[in-house]
């Protein structure tokens, strides 16, 4: 049979090497909130973990790593697109309040590689035990007939959990709240289709141009970073009204997902210094700027909104440089609910 299935494409030899070569990285996360983890049919998680949580609610989010891992292969930076996926989903539990409880992926290829899923899931459980987070399972998956030779896809869904008190946004949020802006660390997972289609023949080993000496294609392959440490302190003291993770559609789209009904925000695009990065890729693509900020985070990965009398509390209990970047405003339908100034 397994000779049959071989000639169809599917090598049941290599799915049982990459389970054996990431057995250790995902055993890795496992504390004793794990009963049951890889091998079974689905990973058990023990709830009584959550009695330290107040009227818990579960908060899930599913992505993926998009056409980032053309990149990826071609630069060779695999665990890096591992760290992608658990990172951004951890951004998208964390902006509800949320802390990440457990994660499961989903790698598949026209064939897999063991040595390359190993490296990927390697990347996903250093994220992971980064924020005591557990890798609990997931699917690992050949499919000659749909992906092309030496695609990957990665994907995976991040399961969180929040006090009801503590969810985010909170209601109350109105005109003249302010926003801050965290930066981000590259393009993080979204608008490669556009920045490869850039780089085109130029080769990634090239320097970046206005950079500070590193290749176009490490720059390119930054880590999507985890805000779940740098904000820790933020969200424990109870200082934010929301949070908006900038993703596909960037600013224009993102924002609005965390406000009410009447209410919109403008967004000072001089208020940060924009990475060489996204200027190189604005150039390159001709973009004028209102689509760049559409495209890519252009530097600003998280948004804050936060009451006019917390703004210095919030900047304080964080490690970092951030930004105030704008504020909410009356919207009334007349106009794009986000707008950018001094373009």
């Amino acid at each position: 049979m397994s000779d049959a299935y071989e000639a169809a494409g599917v090598s049941l030899t290599s799915g049982a090497a990459t389970i054996e070569r990431i057995s250790d990285a995902v055993k890795s996360t496992h504390d004793e909130r794990v009963v049951s983890g890889i091998g079974g049919f689905g990973g058990v998680f023990d709830l009584a973990s959550l009695a330290g949580i107040h009227d818990p609610l579960m908060v899930a989010s599913t992505d993926g790593v998009g056409t980032k891992t053309k990149l990826s292969a071609a630069m060779d930076l695999w665990e890096g697109a591992g760290g992608d996926i658990v990172n951004h989903g951890i951004n998208d539990v964390l902006v509800q309040g949320a802390i990440p409880l457990f994660f499961l992926d989903t790698v598949a290829a026209q064939r897999l590689d063991p040595e390359i899923v190993g490296r990927i899931v390697e990347g996903m459980a250093a994220a992971c035990r980064e924020s005591k987070c557990i890798l609990l399972g997931g699917e690992t998956a050949e499919m000659p007939g749909v992906f092309t030779e030496g695609s990957v896809d990665i994907a995976g869904t991040m399961v969180g959990a929040v006090s009801r008190s503590k969810l985010l946004p909170k209601a109350g949020i109105q005109a003249g709240y302010v926003l801050v802006g965290v930066a981000s660390s590259g393009l993080h997972t979204n608008g490669y289709s556009l920045a490869r289609q850039v780089v085109g023949d130029t080769p990634l080993t090239d320097p970046l141009p206005g950079g500070d000496g590193e290749s176009i294609g490490a720059a390119l392959c930054a880590t999507h970073r985890s805000y779940h440490g740098v904000l820790a302190d933020v969200i424990r003291q109870d200082l934010l009204m929301a949070m908006a993770h900038i993703t596909g559609g960037g600013m224009q789209d993102n924002i609005p997902r965390v406000l009410p009904t009447g209410i919109g925000a403008t967004v000072d695009v001089s208020a940060w210094p924009r990475p060489p990065l996204f200027d190189w890729l604005i150039q390159g693509a001709d973009l004028a700027v209102d689509d760049a900020h559409q495209i890519f985070n252009c530097g600003i990965g998280m948004v804050l909104i936060v009451a006019p009398e917390c703004v210095a509390a919030v900047q304080s209990a964080i490690a970092e440089t951030t930004w105030v970047i704008g504020e909410t405003v009356a919207y009334d339908g007349s106009t794009d609910r986000v707008t950018l100034t001094n373009i």
